[in-house]
């Protein structure tokens, strides 16, 4: 399984930057400790000194029994995907940035479906290709970098595939259309606006699986397990739209984050410090 994202320094920095607690004193002071030890916390996610988390985390709008859980080494259960037929995580990593994709198909007739395009695209075309895929959608969950850097390539290798996004800047035959459920197969996906950790974030489901299978939560960085994305324009924006339209599916719904180990709504609503 994928370490966690972010480590507890990641966390309550985030959490500070999103309740504007600035300068870090007022943090400092709730947890123990010196300026310096404080801000060595955020950055390493370690302390020589134990931090008073219990004081901390309401200064910083978290869950105080929730992050000692993270402090404790908390990961959510690893998931079994061959419950869903047929997923695929891809994880690339580049100057030291890992990020997730993830490729849904339908087990029959091989139509499917790639979410974000991940930093390097040979592993993605390696996966169409050992399959006999044929992708017919590629879903932008939010335009970072780190999510789009291959998408020329994919593009160029499958000319038929569709592009869809929550870009307002997008070509309008690209961008998400209101209530639209759009078919792979089988499957059908449809999709949430979230954005707050990017402007044009969007959160796809993917249900209509075989068996029954829980829907899957495709978020890109609106949450990962046991933390979430950045809140670049609206912190407070992107954990409302996260409460809202993702963390109101059903508890068994797989969620599958742009960086780190996928995980479930269940697991979050108990365990992630932000909710």
């Amino acid at each position: 399984m994928q370490q966690l994202e972010d480590h507890l320094g990641d966390i309550i920095g985030k959490a500070r930057a999103m309740k504007n607690v600035t300068p870090t004193a007022a943090a400092a002071a709730a947890a123990g400790l010196s300026e310096t030890e404080y801000t060595a916390l955020e950055e390493t996610g370690k302390s020589a000194k134990r931090p008073n988390l219990a004081a901390l985390a309401p200064l910083l709008g978290l869950n105080a029994a929730k992050l000692e859980g993270i402090v404790n080494g908390w990961k959510p259960a690893a998931q079994d995907l061959s419950l869903w037929r047929e997923i695929r995580v891809i994880t690339t990593t580049s100057e030291g940035t890992t990020v997730n994709c993830y490729l849904a198909w339908d087990e029959v007739n091989r139509e499917a479906a790639l979410f974000d395009t991940g930093l390097d695209a040979k592993p993605v075309l390696d996966i169409i290709a050992a399959e006999g895929l044929d992708l017919r959608f590629i879903f932008i969950t939010h335009s970072h970098y780190d999510h789009v850097n291959a998408l020329g390539p994919i593009r160029a290798a499958c000319p038929k595939a569709k592009v869809r996004s929550g870009s307002k800047s997008a070509p309008v035959d690209q961008r998400n259309k209101p209530a639209e459920i759009i078919p792979i197969g089988g499957l059908r996906i449809t999709h949430r606006e979230t954005p707050g950790h990017a402007e044009d974030g969007v959160t796809y489901i993917v249900g209509n699986w075989q068996e029954d299978a829980p829907s899957v939560a495709m978020v890109g960085d609106a949450i990962f397990a046991g933390s979430m994305g950045r809140g670049n324009p609206d912190g407070e924006l992107a954990r409302t739209k996260v409460k809202e339209q993702i963390l109101s599916l059903p508890p068994e719904t797989l969620i599958c984050p742009g960086h780190g180990p996928m995980t479930t709504v269940a697991e979050e609503k108990k365990n992630n410090p932000f909710f």
